[in-house]
């Protein structure tokens, strides 16, 4: 699973941003972005090529926030980083921002091998778990006709059959207990004070962290600075309204957390310029959404609207990212009154705007 990819159709010019380093750390070893914090990076392969990962100093070795896609590259990673970087000194706890297998894909192995804890939100481990349950699984039938219904064609639906339950292969086995995080809770790392800020629309119960004194705002995927993470309607929950929690989301970040901030993002590199991205984030939807109700004016399917929300060609790979960010735009202007749905004799649901 991937976590978004540069697709907002907006020709807007992007917010000036800043890049305080100059270049990012390589296979074992790390960045210093603030006294007693390190950047690091895991392997992931295709077009985001890796993740960032955070070690932050504290009594006895190391916090670590997000873990990379499990699996054995990203293993010997660690292992090259726990030998080089940080000093042969172990994870006193791990922190997972949320449940895609890029982020919490090796929590179960680190807290393993370091007898620690894992911390994250309630609702991220327990999806993470639900979907690990699906591994093996065929795909189900409600699943396919919630595909069938957005337009896809029936060689579509056949390699979604067939790549069905890939979700739990990016996982080392997940811990069996977690410390829960909670939006507004402040817990120590590193002997300074970290708030919890919580979103969604991404995934259920997103975690960033937020240090004041050091002017740090740990992001995973809420705010990336040079792409817009995915934001899908999924088969389990076909009336949900995900694009409405993560602007609304967006929003309370920026009237709680300082412009001032480095922002350590998951993807990408280090910035500041947080307010500016959540701005254009923002909107770069909200011009999507009016694009996207001209275009409905005459009935149109899931798979009709990609060319005024997406700025690449829709294939085989980002078929099922698209459909589902594309229902999340179309169930949002049904949120706002602004859209309706209908279902033809077929089963496949047409999206007018009112």
């Amino acid at each position: 699973m991937r976590d978004g990819f540069q697709n907002q159709q907006d020709e807007t010019p992007r917010a000036r941003l800043s890049y305080p380093f100059a270049e990012g750390p390589q296979e074992g070893q790390a960045v210093e972005v603030a006294p007693g914090v390190k950047w690091l990076r895991m392997p992931l392969g295709g077009s985001l090529a890796h993740i960032n990962v955070w070690a932050i100093e504290e009594d006895g070795g190391w916090a670590i926030v997000d873990t990379g896609m499990g699996g054995t590259t990203t293993r010997q990673a660690w292992r090259a980083a726990f030998a080089g970087a940080l000093g042969e000194r172990p994870a006193t706890r791990v922190f997972v921002t949320h449940m895609h297998p890029d982020h919490i894909g090796m929590a179960g192995w680190l807290t393993r091998k370091f007898q620690c804890r894992l911390w994250i939100s309630r609702l991220e481990f327990l999806m993470c778990r639900s979907l690990a349950a699906d591994t093996g699984r065929e795909a189900p039938e409600d699943a396919l006709a919630f595909y069938r219904a957005a337009g896809w064609e029936e060689e579509a639906l056949e390699d979604y059959r067939a790549r069905f339950g890939g979700f739990g292969k990016g996982l080392h086995a997940l811990p069996d207990s977690f410390r829960r995080l909670c939006d507004g809770d402040v817990v120590e790392i590193g002997g300074r004070p970290w708030r919890v800020v919580v979103g969604s629309g991404h995934s259920p119960e997103h975690v960033c962290l937020w240090q004041e004194e050091l002017k740090l705002f740990i992001s995973g995927d809420q705010v990336l600075p040079k792409i817009s993470s995915n934001v899908s309607v999924f088969p389990t929950e076909p009336d949900g309204d995900p694009l409405t929690e993560w602007l609304t989301s967006l929003a309370a970040i920026k009237a709680q957390v300082p412009d001032d901030v480095l922002v350590l993002p998951a993807h990408n590199d280090p910035f500041h310029g947080l307010h500016a991205r959540i701005d254009h984030l923002i909107g770069g939807h909200e011009r999507g959404l009016a694009r996207l109700r001209e275009l409905i004016a005459e009935p149109k399917r899931a798979v009709d609207v990609f060319p005024v929300l997406f700025r690449r060609r829709i294939d085989h790979h980002v078929l099922g990212m698209a459909t589902g960010e594309s229902i999340a735009h179309l169930n949002c202007l049904i949120a706002r009154g602004q859209a309706v749905r209908e279902a033809d004799a077929a089963g496949v649901i047409w999206y007018r705007a009112v």
